[in-house]
């Protein structure tokens, strides 16, 4: 990642890292760059591989749409086609334990279930999480976590943004932090965090 404010060089290699800083550190636009939501202000994103973006609650989602016309419409969105989704469909069902009402009526932390979902169904090359992960039960999450450990297995690069210190010292292995849209620390989570902490202990 080149050249987006003022941030050079900025690498993921495979695994979950973490993305620690204050509100407005640029968190979420780093993400969103990432994603392909934003155009770099400069320079360019080098990205390998499929991607399944989660960065905010609801998008891609049709609020009038139910669950079920959702799957298929933010499926397409994340590149999967028709067959592929008809064929998981009840799995992804299961895994988001939802019945099939209008988006609508759904709280945020449904939309998080079903959104997680369907973007882990396959699991992607890269999988970004912007706080998606802090909405919901705590057994919800604590599935979401199991998956997600699985899919680091199986060399799934995560970016995962959560103002959860303590769910972030539970999933992630490396991890970056941002202050002004600069980059000043990068490496293992523990020596990262305990940077973190001291920062935002100050």
């Amino acid at each position: 990642l080149n050249g987006l404010n003022n941030l050079q060089e900025i690498s993921f290699s495979k695994g979950i890292t973490a993305i620690c800083g204050l509100n407005g550190a640029g968190k979420s636009t780093l993400l969103k760059v990432i994603a392909g939501v934003y155009k770099p202000t400069k320079g360019s994103v080098q990205r390998y591989g499929h991607m399944a973006p989660m960065i905010e609650l609801g998008a891609g989602f049709d609020p009038n749409y139910t669950g079920r016309e959702n799957i298929f419409l933010y499926g397409s969105v994340l590149g999967f086609s028709k067959e592929f989704l008809m064929s998981k469909y009840d799995e992804i069902l299961e895994f988001s334990e939802l019945g099939d009402v209008p988006i609508k009526n759904y709280s945020s932390g449904m939309k998080a279930r079903l959104g997680f979902s369907i973007a882990t169904v396959v699991e992607p090359e890269i999988l970004i999480l912007d706080e998606v992960l802090s909405v919901g039960d705590a057994k919800f999450r604590k599935k979401c976590e199991k998956k997600m450990k699985k899919m680091f297995d199986h060399g799934v690069t995560v970016l995962f943004v959560s103002h959860s210190l303590a769910q972030v010292k539970r999933l992630c292995n490396k991890a970056i932090i941002l202050e002004h849209g600069q980059l000043i620390a990068k490496g293992d989570i523990d020596d990262v965090v305990e940077i973190y902490e001291k920062k935002i202990g100050d």
